[in-house]
């Protein structure tokens, strides 16, 4: 699928309701995952309605690379159906009277081109769901039919593509069944998206850059490492707060079924699955997994230590808990103690300390 030229999308929107009020000024990726995160009632939909043109806000002005969507300063607004964009709903909303192929024909119906066939034809490659075409959307289950959708949302050859929490109305195992799916789109198309979502398991393994709305505020943006990394309070607390890092196959070591993994000065170990040397990865280091230490690591099982700087300590979703945000070189990572845990360490802004991770899982 050949993208469009999107350097970058501009979002600046003032949106007025009652008892609520959205204002963002943003500008995010061309292409990647840009994940809108918050919890519910805080825009995350307001914003991706406003940039699709189904909410027509106070001000706003909303480009995509070279195309001016909207600019109420100009009195200039392009109605959705002139938008090239695709929208995946959280409901698949497929028409049950068709078949999977009848239902992705419809999709082209928008924007018919030579490069039609070729385009739905990637879409259903990336997706995986040419074994479906024969049949209808009540014999397909809820992952499938959301991979139907975003195929569909993908055969008219989107300048971006706009989901909206698609896997809210499935179950954690459909939800494990379409997660690579929307990695594999993600590391192959250069296109931009905007996922909406209020998952911190979601945020982790699928975002590039990061948009945390609260009260129709932007709180945080950026790349996902530093937002994860930087963000003050922590944007994800209790048991799923952690750290993810993007780093580069060093080496492989069959004899211990182990890759070491490169992120600058640091390193890390995990367990080998079809990596080559090279490859960027990226890994989800939990809180609850990182452990401190006030002298350099001897003598212990756990493989992956880093002499780090406290740099901050907040309280966590549970009174007994503390979490501990870690410089450590040019990474940061995020350790969660007890209470009496930082009694006994003394720990403060500053003050040098060890990192021991006892588990990294590699979710790219």
């Amino acid at each position: 699928m050949t993208p469009h030229d999107t350097s970058s999308l501009l979002v600046n929107i003032e949106l007025s309701r009652k008892g609520f009020r959205l204002q963002v000024d943003l500008t995010l990726p061309g292409q990647g995952i840009t994940v809108i995160y918050g919890v519910s009632g805080s825009g995350k939909t307001s914003l991706l309605r406003c940039v699709a043109g189904l909410e027509h806000p106070d001000h706003a002005k909303i480009v995509i690379g070279d195309e001016v969507w909207q600019d109420s300063g100009k009195q200039l607004f392009v109605p959705t159906h002139k938008r090239l964009l695709g929208y995946v709903f959280q409901e698949a909303s497929l028409f049950e009277h068709l078949n999977v192929h009848d239902n992705l024909q419809f999709g082209l119906k928008r924007r018919q081109t030579p490069q039609s066939s070729s385009l739905l034809d990637t879409a259903i490659t990336l997706l995986g769901i040419g074994h479906l075409l024969q049949r209808h959307p009540a014999g397909l289950s809820g992952g499938e039919r959301q991979r139907v959708a975003i195929a569909r949302a993908l055969a008219c050859g989107p300048r971006i593509l706009l989901l909206d929490e698609p896997m809210s109305a499935l179950d954690q195992a459909r939800r494990d069944e379409v997660m690579p799916w929307l990695e594999k789109l993600r590391d192959q198309l250069k296109l931009p998206m905007l996922y909406v979502t209020h998952s911190a398991n979601e945020l982790q393994r699928l975002a590039d850059h990061v948009v945390a709305l609260e009260h129709g505020r932007v709180i945080a943006s950026g790349p996902i490492h530093d937002v994860l990394g930087n963000a003050e309070p922590a944007l994800i607390a209790g048991n799923d707060a952690g750290s993810v890092l993007i780093g580069h196959v060093a080496s492989l070591h069959t004899e211990w079924q182990m890759a070491r993994i490169t992120l600058g000065p640091a390193d890390f170990w995990v367990s080998q699955s079809s990596l080559t040397v090279g490859q960027e990865v990226r890994l989800l280091v939990l809180a609850r997994d990182v452990s401190i230490t006030q002298g350099k690591p001897e003598h212990t099982s756990i493989q992956n230590h880093l002499p780090c700087e406290v740099v901050s300590v907040s309280p966590d979703t549970q009174p007994s808990q503390l979490l501990v945000q870690l410089r450590c070189n040019d990474i940061t990572l995020t350790a969660r103690i007890t209470q009496r845990a930082q009694a006994m360490l003394g720990l403060q802004p500053g003050q040098p300390v060890w990192a021991q991770v006892k588990s990294v899982a590699l979710v790219k």
